[in-house]
């Protein structure tokens, strides 16, 4: 009979968190996650219900009432060393998401705490277990490349919260913070492989300005010197294709691990005459990158079926580190595991970012300053693309305007500094909402979930959008402006004309989730209208461009990275598009407009663009050259059923019956008419093709390249 289960549970119900709990049943042998924590109460229950564990929202009353033996600590660096010491001092083990503190000096506190508990600390950096890396690691042990010359460590790829924040999250509070985020990755590979270094040199550049006035570098070059070998740790945080490498040059030979190709190749000569010495090492090379493709095809496949319990490869990576954790206990675990190491990466994340000065431009944003007027409009969804735009209209027309925002500290700067109220809060909770709608006249309702699984948009879209209408009518709301989407529709028929008054799509539940909850969500709003009097108007805006959104829009096609875009359908006809600055005029006019009550809107420009003007444009403006597929709705039906196929056989939770309704709707074939907009509003998008262009193409695509 084996040894019980360790009890395992998670601080912290973040992205992560979910890839801590996939890994953790590939050793479910040796632990068992039973419960997690975090201070988010609806977030520690929606990880509860998904994963099957019991949630906890206060640390003090987890310890007491039902205390792991191994905890995973997935909270930001920040609060690392807190969480840490107190599990510690509690005598549970630890398991810390790298960095594992945000100085040395907590480093050294921590370890004095741990020689006192009976539990145990590690630290995950979790690259340094991937397979690939592993392979590289083994062959400089047995000197396979001779002395080392030198060395190139790359991690060019793009800072996704440099787009949309947090921007109060710890990577952005200091120049240099980003060192010990991101920069434990390559620190660690080089102190693992070569020990630390006997000197450096910093370099950094490509200054972007945070939305909080604060300063970002999104390039460093760090030159580093052990012995004779010289390396070159490279950041690229900013747009580029992604690399993610370690190449290593010897006296003998080379090896190369890319690990966002997940393979390994290494360069030595043969014995052969150099003409085909060289045929023989180009050959050899291919082998090798075959043998790593083929097998990371299969391993694929099968994790798909779950009979493999790697999963991808960043999931391989984390699984390693764990399997190698949870082997030591009770022991103290190996050396790319311990917090001495650890301290290693941190000490030396710490004095590359203090290469970097503060480069605050503005003082930060730390208060919402009194707003001059009284509010009396409500906006949901402000920080979003459409909210933004609309929010710097009705404060220019003078309006008292309410932001009922969850993080009220970090908002972009253009919204930060506008004369309105900002309120802390979340769309998805009634108490917020409610004190939110106090004393409000108007309320524009533009928030929307970004969740996968239908039960979730029941929860988050669906029902925080019943629990708006009813709070608008038990607090007398004058108006209730609701956003849609023209995705609610059946487009497909190039002959047929969508009128404000044409029906949803009457299949709704054979398409996607996103419009299927926004259709039941209108539906109910509707019923209250008609039954209960409340107050509304809705709107249903199209393919929503221009500045501050993403040129590279999944409205024309499906995009992978900024250069491949598999259009839908044939690309020829003309595409709803419509500027994001005139949905925000047909939203305040409505607000202004009393027979704006009842009625719905749809919100599309003029037909000026199709799909192929649209890439034509948008290929001169940000001088990408695009590979473009335009692909019909069986084609992304195929590979549709394949996926639901594979969701059967393993009872995928969000498995949903692939429907080629759904695909074709995309295209937009249909024509659409606003009347309503424009009698009722006077509203009058953009109909030049150059302006479209100009700002809805080319601008989005500098800022976005910028």
């Amino acid at each position: 009979m084996g040894s019980p289960r360790l009890k395992v549970g998670l601080l912290g119900a973040g992205y992560i968190s979910d890839w801590h709990a996939k890994a953790l049943k590939g050793i479910r042998k040796k632990a068992e996650l039973v419960s997690v924590c975090d201070l988010n109460r609806a977030r520690a229950e929606d990880f509860g219900r998904r994963h099957g564990v019991e949630p906890f929202w206060n640390l003090d009353d987890w310890l007491q009432k039902n205390k792991p033996e191994v905890v995973h600590v997935l909270v930001p660096p920040e609060h690392h060393f807190e969480a840490a010491k107190k599990l510690l001092e509690a005598d549970v083990s630890v398991l810390l998401e790298k960095p594992a503190c945000v100085s040395v000096d907590q480093c050294d506190q921590l370890l004095e705490v741990a020689k006192k508990s009976k539990g145990k600390i590690g630290v995950s950096h979790n690259f340094l277990f991937s397979p690939v890396y592993e392979r590289l690691r083994n062959d400089l042990k047995e000197h396979k490349l001779g002395p080392i010359l030198e060395v190139d460590i790359v991690w060019n790829k793009e800072l996704g919260q440099l787009r949309g924040g947090p921007f109060g999250a710890f990577m952005f509070k200091h120049p240099g913070n980003i060192m010990l985020e991101v920069g434990p990755h390559s620190i660690g590979h080089f102190i693992d492989l070569f020990g630390e270094p006997d000197d450096i040199d910093v370099e950094f550049d490509r200054p972007f300005e945070l939305p909080n006035g604060s300063i970002f570098y999104r390039r460093w070059l760090i030159r580093a010197n052990k012995g004779p070998a010289k390396t070159l740790l490279r950041f690229g945080l900013g747009q580029g294709f992604p690399e993610h490498r370690i190449h290593v040059r010897g006296l003998v030979g080379t090896a190369t691990v890319d690990f966002e190709a997940n393979t390994y190749v290494v360069r030595r000569n043969n014995p052969l005459p150099d003409d085909f010495d060289r045929y023989a090492i180009t050959q050899q090379e291919a082998a090798q990158l075959r043998r790593h493709s083929r097998g990371k095809l299969i391993r694929y496949g099968l994790s798909k079926f779950k009979l493999s319990k790697r999963g991808n490869d960043f999931g391989a990576s984390i699984l390693a580190s764990m399997k190698h954790f949870y082997r030591a206990l009770p022991n103290e675990p190996e050396k790319r595991l311990n917090l001495e190491f650890a301290r290693s990466v941190v000490a030396w994340g710490q004095k590359i970012g203090s290469a970097a000065p503060e480069g605050r431009t503005a003082p930060p944003v730390s208060t919402v300053p009194k707003p001059s007027k009284t509010s009396t409009v409500l906006v949901l969804g402000g920080t979003g693309f459409i909210g933004q735009a609309l929010l710097r209209k009705l404060v220019a027309e003078g309006k008292g305007v309410r932001l009922l925002a969850r993080d009220t500290q970090n908002l972009p700067r253009s919204i930060a500094q506008l004369d309105m109220e900002v309120v802390r809060g979340d769309v998805g909770s009634v108490d917020s909402l409610k004190m939110a709608i106090q004393g409000i006249d108007i309320v524009y309702h533009l928030a929307r979930a970004h969740v996968k699984s239908w039960e979730d948009y029941l929860k988050h879209e669906v029902d925080a959008t019943r629990h708006v209408g009813e709070i608008c009518l038990q607090m007398g709301v004058k108006k209730l402006l609701y956003t849609g989407t023209i995705d609610s529709y059946f487009t497909a028929k190039p002959n047929d004309v969508i009128r404000d008054e044409t029906p949803l799509d009457p299949l709704i539940e054979t398409r996607n989730l996103y419009a299927r909850a926004k259709a039941i969500s209108e539906s109910i709003l509707l019923e209250m209208h008609r039954n209960k009097g409340l107050p509304l108007a809705i709107f249903r805006p199209g393919v929503v461009i221009g500045s501050g959104g993403s040129p590279f829009h999944w409205g024309i096609g499906m995009w992978n990275g900024m250069s491949v875009c598999r259009v839908w359908g044939k690309g020829d006809t003309k595409l709803p598009l419509v500027l994001v600055e005139d949905v925000a005029d047909a939203l305040v006019t409505a607000g202004n407009n009393e027979a704006a009550i009842g009625k719905i809107f749809n919100l599309v420009g003029d037909p000026l663009l199709t799909a192929r003007e649209y890439l034509e444009a948008l290929q001169g403006a940000s001088g990408v050259k695009c590979d473009i597929r335009y692909t019909s709705a069986w084609k992304f039906l195929r590979g549709d059923l394949l996926k639901y196929v594979v969701k059967v056989a393993v009872q995928h939770p969000e498995r949903k019956v692939p429907s080629l309704r759904d695909w074709d709707t995309r295209a937009h074939r249909a024509r659409f008419e606003c009347t309503n907009a424009k009698t009722i509003l006077g509203w009058k998008p953009v109909h030049d093709k150059q302006r479209l262009i100009e700002e809805g193409i080319t601008i989005p695509a500098r800022e976005w390249l910028a």
